[in-house]
């Protein structure tokens, strides 16, 4: 069997709350092949970015991270800083949902891609570092390519350009410049096209599949957007309350959900089939705080097939089809 590019394992992250340590990210774990694109999926809260930033351990000082990352074979959580800084953009480059906040106001963009070559581009990803410089001009010369490949016009007027005198899409084009221009393996992209309007959302979706078959890149995307993940993603794992509760094919989890939960969100989003006039179905109750997440399933107190066992200890992953599992005792008893 051939090696994961990720490869995730009983990820938990705590952060201290009033001397207490509480769970934003209980036992997840995730893998990722080389080339394949996950959807991660989950509503706000439910540990998404999180669990993202811990791969790149991007995470606040205070933060307790344990469980197991991999990535190309090499443990992340025991990697020096020194290698993690050159596994982040060259090894694994990330898009954040809000380029405005994220691009330096002061600084021109092209300036900031060619920052990014030479912050990462000098050596390989998990390698020791090279003695040899990339200059200015090389790094200038990158960036300008970087952002013809992200479908900017005139890249080279464009690259001189501040932040602000951009649109939100092309903005969002710079953030995808800067994540690919030193060829990383994988690109987490966090809420890409949140802030943008549909038009603009479809045209960065259709730009990140072609990157991925130009470049060859594997991509973690994060969204509580069920429409959108469904575009982009051969496989999707669906979180809650800091757990993935479902994983497995999308079209397979789309078709055939498992989870109460995943059911719930599914029969929420309108279809063409939707009723004028009748009201969406909604999932009712609401997420559960980190201070008040019940000791076993985290839908439990929503859940209308909840049985006792539910709220004693967070289920395991239960196997309900080749590669599609549930975290649900009942479906692992109807399995069964």
């Amino acid at each position: 069997m051939s090696e994961k590019l990720l490869e995730v394992r009983g990820l938990r992250v705590e952060f201290p709350v009033g001397g207490v340590w509480l769970p934003a990210v209980r036992e997840t774990s995730l893998t990722l092949d080389r080339g394949e694109a996950l959807g991660l999926v989950g509503e706000s809260g439910s540990g998404k970015s999180v669990s993202a930033l811990a791969l790149l351990r991007l995470l606040p000082p205070q933060a307790r991270v344990t469980g197991a990352i991999r990535f190309q074979g090499r443990d992340l959580l025991a990697a020096p800083e020194e290698e993690m800084r050159q596994v982040r953009g060259a090894g694994i480059s990330m898009i954040f949902q809000e380029p405005m906040t994220a691009l330096n106001p002061v600084m021109r963009v092209g300036e900031q891609v060619a920052e990014a070559v030479r912050a990462h581009g000098e050596s390989s990803a998990i390698g020791p570092r090279s003695s040899a410089k990339i200059s200015k001009a090389e790094a200038w010369r990158r960036a300008i390519e970087a952002m013809k490949d992200v479908g900017l016009k005139d890249a080279e007027r464009r690259a001189r350009d501040y932040p602000h005198q951009l649109s939100g899409g092309m903005r969002q084009r710079i953030m995808i410049a800067m994540a690919i221009v030193n060829r990383p393996q994988l690109l987490i992209a966090d809420e890409p096209t949140t802030a943008l309007d549909v038009t603009i959302q479809a045209q960065i979706l259709e730009l990140l599949a072609e990157l991925r078959r130009k470049l060859g890149l594997a991509m973690l995307f994060i969204s509580h957007d069920l429409a959108v993940v469904s575009q982009v993603a051969e496989r999707v794992a669906v979180m809650y309350g800091g757990s993935v509760v479902e994983t497995g094919p999308a079209a397979e989890v789309f078709r055939a959900p498992i989870h109460p939960y995943t059911r719930g969100l599914l029969q929420a989003v309108p279809t063409l089939r939707s009723q004028r006039g009748r009201p969406l179905e909604t999932v009712e109750g609401t997420v559960p705080p980190l201070t008040a997440l019940p000791p076993g399933c985290a839908f439990e107190p929503r859940c209308g097939l909840r049985v006792p066992e539910c709220a004693r200890a967070l289920p395991p992953l239960v196997e309900v089809a080749p590669g599609h599992r549930a975290r649900c005792p009942v479906v692992g008893r109807e399995q069964g």
